[in-house]
């Protein structure tokens, strides 16, 4: 007899450190709002180098974070542009 794994709550998805992916996906997205606190409007490209996390991570974080209206996400040319949200 199967067993259906959706009646036995939400799956917990963890990174190989041990820690549940959605609180990757939330430490990497302060990470990706400091820096552009700190070094304003980047490329995608630019960004993905100065998060010392990996890729999948930080679209993930990106994603979110566009998703909740925290940055703002442009294509340019062939990359994109991502900067905060200004209040206002």
């Amino acid at each position: 007899m199967a067993v259906s794994l959706c009646s036995q709550g939400p799956m917990k998805h963890y990174t190989s450190k041990g820690v549940s992916m959605i609180t990757e996906i939330g430490i990497v997205a302060g990470d990706i709002w400091h820096y552009l606190d700190c070094h304003g409007e980047v490329s995608l490209s630019v960004l993905l180098k100065g998060i010392d996390k990996p890729r999948d991570n930080v679209l993930m974080s990106l994603g979110w974070l566009a998703r909740e209206g925290h940055v703002v996400v442009v294509q340019s040319n062939n990359d994109y542009l991502v900067s905060l949200r200004k209040n206002g």
